[in-house]
């Protein structure tokens, strides 16, 4: 087994796959990647399995030391890859050789990138997933001097005569699809007008937990019986504000659930930083 040295953390990366399943009733978040489409595609390039765990980097990326020979790929958002100081393209096949040093530079598009590596990061399962969560797992973000596992490998990637596209308008677009929620339709008329035909801005209070849009809107609903939320679910506080609830949500809440967004969505909205607008497009 290989490692990587964290020479600098970045400013909030970890570890991240598919997330964990089957636990919620135990109050434990879902977690995973906030970007599947990102990662799906990572890992395709690398001919990994789907759901490998990979390195999801929030605008400001890590600079990290290789000790041995890999492939890797990055998808997402674009952060200005650098492979011993050379810039490097997204979405493709990066051959690593031992001492190589990657390190990222300023946000070009979208802010969280994916690092996929041949065979995917060998962190330790924790209820069936590899993806890091505070106070689930030993860590919950990369900190300088630490270690990470991966399987060195020189082999080629197999030549498949398939191309893998990705489409990176989703990285720009403000367009999120969204579904009602189980209390949309105690809105009144004017409320849903405002929700389908309003742009919202990202708050700076956003984090993997829940993106805060900024405005506030005139709430009359009354507080819900705790009932089940999940990632993408919407919620319309008593002070007006939206919270869009994201990987490392709780299992329950008390909000009314206006909104869900779709997968598509939840990955959209996984790529916005604070300040930039979103439309929240309606699928009935």
């Amino acid at each position: 087994m290989a490692e990587i040295e964290v020479l600098q953390p970045g400013l909030f990366s970890t570890i991240q796959d598919f997330g964990r399943r089957g636990f919620q009733q135990f109050g434990v978040p879902v977690s995973g990647v906030m970007d599947r489409y990102a990662l799906k595609n990572a890992n395709i390039i690398l001919q990994n399995k789907i759901d490998a765990a990979v390195m999801e980097i929030t605008q400001m990326g890590p600079k990290l030391k290789f000790a041995a020979a890999t492939k890797i790929a990055i998808s997402g958002a674009y952060l200005s890859p650098k492979l011993n100081g050379e810039n490097i393209d997204n979405n493709e096949v990066i051959k690593i050789n031992p001492g190589d040093e990657l390190a990222f530079g300023q946000p070009k598009l979208g802010i969280r990138s994916y690092l996929a590596i041949s065979g995917g990061f060998q962190v330790s399962q924790v209820l069936k997933s590899r993806s890091w969560y505070d106070g689930l797992t030993d860590f919950d973000r990369l900190e300088k001097g630490m270690k990470l596992n991966y399987k060195a490998t020189q082999d080629e990637v197999e030549e498949t005569f398939s191309s893998v596209k990705f489409d990176p308008d989703y990285l720009k677009s403000e367009i999120i699809p969204v579904y009602p929620g189980p209390e949309y339709d105690q809105l009144p008329e004017y409320l849903k007008l405002h929700l389908q035909e309003s742009s919202f801005g990202i708050d700076r209070n956003s984090n993997r937990m829940a993106i805060q849009l900024s405005e506030r809107l005139e709430n009359e609903l009354k507080p819900i019986i705790t009932g089940p939320v999940l990632p993408g679910t919407v919620q319309f506080t008593p002070a007006g504000k939206l919270i869009v609830l994201m990987r490392d949500c709780q299992t329950t809440g008390g909000y009314p659930r206006v909104l869900q967004l779709s997968e598509d969505g939840i990955n959209a909205i996984a790529q916005k930083q604070a300040g930039d607008k979103v439309k929240m497009v309606l699928f009935q």
